[in-house]
C-alpha cells in the first residue's frame, strides 16, 4: 500500500471532508495534526512516506527536505501554487507535484472582517463586555473613509466592490497595477507614497515573495495618518513585523488587522499578541468548509490520478 502523509491538518478535520476508509484498502494514511517542530522533525517522521497531502504554505517543502525523502514520488498541494515548494529539487527527483482549485472569496470576506473590526472597536467592546462593562470606546463610520489597496488582482477587487457598496473612496497601487481594472472598478491609481499618505485603512492584496517583502516598514507606517490603521490578509513578511510592533506599540498607527505572519503558527511570545491595537486571526483567511471541501476532495482525485500514471492539476 502506498504510504500517504496528511500535513498540517490544524483543527485535525480531514477526515470530515473526505472518506478515507473508502480508500484504505489502497492507501495507508496518517494525518499530521501538529506543526513539526523543526526540519529535522519533519525529515525523521515523513521518511517512509510516498505521498505528501499539504495545506499550501504550512509545512516548507525545502530542497534539504525534497532531497532526503528519498521514498517521495507524490507532493499534493492545496491552491494551485504554493510557494514554499521548491519546485527545482522536486524536478530533479522527478517527483510530481500537483494542486487544487481554490475559492478566493473567503479572504475578501475575512478582510472586511478586519476592517469593521477595528473601525468599530469590536476586540476591546467584546472583551470588556465580558468584563462586565458598556460602551468603553468611539468607533469610525466606513463612509467617505478612504480605503487604499496593495494590490488590485482577484482578491483586492473583490475588497474594492465592497469598499464602494460602503461608500468608501478607493485608491489602489502595486507595480503591476492594472488600469483597465482601476477604471472598470471605479478606483483611482496613485503612487505608493500617496496611497500610504492618505488611506484611512490600508489593505494588502498582493502575492507573497522577494518582489513585495518589506513593502510596509517603520519608514511606511511614519507617513500614514495617525488615526489610519492596516490590514494584511496576504502574506506575513510583506509587513515587516518588528517595525509593526514598534508602530502599533508607539500609536504612529491606530491599529492593524493581521491574519498572516512572518512565522506561522504565530509564537505564543510574540509580541503582537499583546497589543491592545492589533486585531489578529489565525491565517484563517482560506479555511472555510467550501475551500476545505474543494482541497481534500481534488486532493484525493489528484493522488489517485498520480497513482494510475495520469496526473492533474501539474505545478511546474
Amino acid at each position: 500500500m502506498l504510504k500517504v502523509a496528511i500535513l498540517d491538518d490544524y483543527q485535525n478535520v480531514s477526515q470530515q471532508f473526505v472518506d478515507l476508509e473508502k480508500l484504505s484498502g489502497k492507501y495507508e494514511f496518517k494525518i499530521f495534526s501538529e506543526p513539526f517542530i523543526d526540519e529535522a522533525d519533519a525529515l525523521e517522521q515523513l521518511v517512509d512516506f510516498e505521498a505528501l497531502l499539504l495545506m499550501r504554505e504550512r509545512t516548507p517543502m525545502t530542497k534539504n527536505l525534497i532531497d532526503n525523502l528519498s521514498k517521495l514520488k507524490f507532493i499534493i498541494t492545496s491552491g494551485s501554487r504554493n510557494k514554499s515548494i521548491d519546485l527545482e529539487a522536486t524536478k530533479k527527483r522527478k517527483i510530481i507535484v500537483c494542486g487544487t482549485e481554490s475559492n478566493i472569496n473567503p479572504t475578501p470576506e475575512l478582510t472586511w472582517a478586519l476592517i469593521l473590526g477595528l473601525a468599530r472597536n469590536l476586540k476591546e467592546e467584546i472583551d470588556n463586555m465580558y468584563q462586565g462593562y458598556w460602551q468603553t470606546s468611539v468607533g469610525v463610520e466606513l463612509k467617505g473613509k478612504i480605503l487604499g489597496l496593495i494590490g488590485l488582482g482577484k482578491v483586492g477587487s473583490q475588497v474594492a466592490k465592497i469598499g464602494k457598496a460602503f461608500g468608501m473612496q478607493v485608491m489602489a497601487w502595486s507595480e503591476n497595477l492594472n488600469l483597465d481594472t482601476c477604471k472598470e472598478l471605479n478606483v483611482l491609481p496613485c503612487s505608493k507614497e500617496d496611497l500610504i499618505k492618505v488611506s484611512d485603512f490600508l489593505s494588502i492584496h498582493v502575492q507573497g515573495g522577494d518582489r513585495y517583502k518589506d513593502c510596509i516598514t517603520l519608514k511606511e507606517m511614519d507617513k500614514m495618518k495617525k488615526t489610519s490603521f492596516i490590514i494584511n490578509t496576504s502574506r506575513g513578511p510583506i509587513i515587516n513585523e518588528d517595525d509593526l510592533i514598534i508602530a502599533l506599540s508607539t500609536n504612529v498607527i491606530a491599529g492593524a488587522g493581521i491574519d498572516v505572519y512572518e512565522k506561522e503558527p504565530l509564537p505564543e511570545n510574540n509580541k503582537l499578541r499583546f497589543l491592545p491595537n492589533a486585531l489578529l486571526t489565525p491565517h484563517i483567511g482560506y479555511v472555510t468548509a467550501e475551500n476545505y471541501t474543494i482541497y481534500y476532495t481534488q486532493m484525493i482525485e489528484s493522488l489517485e490520478a498520480c497513482v494510475d500514471g495520469k496526473p492533474i492539476r501539474i505545478i511546474e
